[in-house]
């Protein structure tokens, strides 16, 4: 291996650390991403296009298979879905985590083994339940009482369908308190803490048609350190051992869910997977020892850490404004296409591509297109103190939540999802026109 000494290689080294490993200059300011140069994908699909490394999911699925063995690994759908990512997640040997019959659908119309599915939600609807029942998703994840007699006469009488419980262990995780989804003042899940998951529990083992496998919890998300996984193994076993000293129950899966932390800038913690994998299987075998248990097999829920680094926004900008001490740069997408900084204020880091400049970089704020004051996507980033309208800009870290949390605000279509390989693009959503917009309004 040869060791970079060059200052302006290892920078740029540095500067490209949370974009996929397919990353290269081939001339400078120019980018490519799977063999493909960005500026080519703006002009070839226009903006604001996602642009998604299929390589780069690929190896993360299978960097959570190395690093968590006899462990069973869901993708969570929510994150990002569409039926080419349903396909190599299939193919790389992951599970699906579903909340909805829309994504249990496409899912399963896809080719995806209903068996290999898991279906939660905190209000989940008759349709959801339906079409579970009906494709004969793998396990229903419980997580209020009224689903339990809700499924059981739907599931009937002769039927038989496996089930989880989704219990709230009490832990506070989570990089905002709105993805924050293991403490008990929230909607998800059923409190250990004041009896409602163990009394949900007793309900479920009345009903002969529903197989209670195992408990699940999920702590929030973008968490990025172990710490707050080994509370919640304690205190899920804590329960398991409860469960077993009043009913005999000895239940064969735990799933922690997800909520697994990335680095969206340059320099920003990520939760490490060995060191996760390490010691949560550690505390779970030392827990069930203690509660004499035999170890449950595991479940994990990945989805913004295999979505999220594999993708890419690009845009053109619109406008530069100098308004006294700030520099605000317009690009022609914005929370339309990206809402997660106006509900968390999540911190991108873009960058210009498709020319080369040498002047200083200035701090400005990217903003959207939309009526909304709250429509940032990026605060007090550096660019180039010469970035001009016409300039594309490159977002990394953008393929989960994104699309699958788009709107059509102020009338604007969702942009398309491309994806790359060995030098090659190709489009996997289209772009939302006008026409499709339209032909909804049926009401004149």
């Amino acid at each position: 291996m040869t060791t970079v000494h060059d200052p302006s290689v290892a920078a740029l080294a540095d500067d490209l650390s949370v974009w996929p490993a397919s990353t290269a200059e081939p001339h400078p300011g120019e980018l490519s991403v799977g063999g493909v140069p960005l500026a080519e994908l703006a002009d070839r699909f226009g903006t604001p296009v996602y642009v998604l490394d299929e390589a780069e999911v690929r190896d993360r699925c299978r960097t959570y298979l190395h690093a968590f063995p006899d462990t069973e690994v869901l993708y969570a759908a929510k994150a990002f879905l569409c039926r080419a990512m349903v396909h190599w997640i299939e193919e790389e040997g992951l599970g699906l985590d579903v909340c909805s019959a829309g994504e249990l659908e496409l899912a399963v119309t896809t080719g995806f083994p209903p068996e290999r599915m898991v279906l939660h939600g905190n209000a989940k609807s008759p349709r959801d339940l339906e079409t579970a029942l009906r494709l004969g998703v793998g396990r229903i994840v419980i997580d209020s009482p009224s689903e339990i007699a809700r499924l059981a006469a739907a599931v009937g009488p002769g039927g038989h369908q496996k089930v989880m419980v989704r219990v709230v262990p009490g832990v506070s995780a989570g990089a905002h308190e709105k993805i924050r989804t293991g403490t008990d003042d929230q909607k998800f899940g059923l409190s250990i803490a004041d009896g409602h998951a163990q009394h949900a529990i007793a309900r479920i083992l009345d009903q002969p048609q529903l197989e209670l496998t195992g408990l699940h919890c999920h702590l929030g998300s973008q968490i990025t350190t172990v710490k707050p996984y080994l509370a919640a193994v304690r205190r899920v076993v804590g329960l398991m051992a409860r469960l077993h000293e009043q009913h005999g129950l000895v239940l064969p899966e735990l799933d922690l869910g997800g909520g697994h932390g990335i680095a969206y800038r340059p320099g920003e913690p990520a939760l490490d997977l060995t060191e996760l994998s390490r010691r949560v299987r550690a505390e779970l075998h030392d827990a069930c020892a203690a509660a004499g248990l035999p170890v449950p097999r595991l479940t994990i829920e990945p989805g913004r850490a295999i979505a999220g680094p594999a993708g890419i926004a690009l845009y053109h900008v619109l406008a530069v404004k100098r308004t006294g001490t700030r520099t605000f740069v317009a690009v022609d997408g914005g929370m339309s296409d990206n809402p997660r900084p106006a509900l968390y204020g999540v911190r991108y880091a873009p960058r210009l591509i498709g020319r080369r400049t040498t002047i200083d970089r200035t701090p400005v704020t990217v903003v959207g297109r939309h009526c909304e004051a709250g429509d940032t996507l990026a605060t007090d980033v550096e660019l180039p103190a010469d970035v001009r309208p016409g300039d594309l800009l490159a977002v990394p870290v953008a393929g989960a939540y994104h699309l699958s949390m788009a709107s059509t605000y102020n009338l604007v279509g969702r942009p398309p999802i491309t994806a790359v390989r060995d030098g090659h693009a190709r489009l996997l959503v289209r772009r939302e026109s006008l026409d499709d917009i339209r032909s909804r309004d049926v009401g004149l």
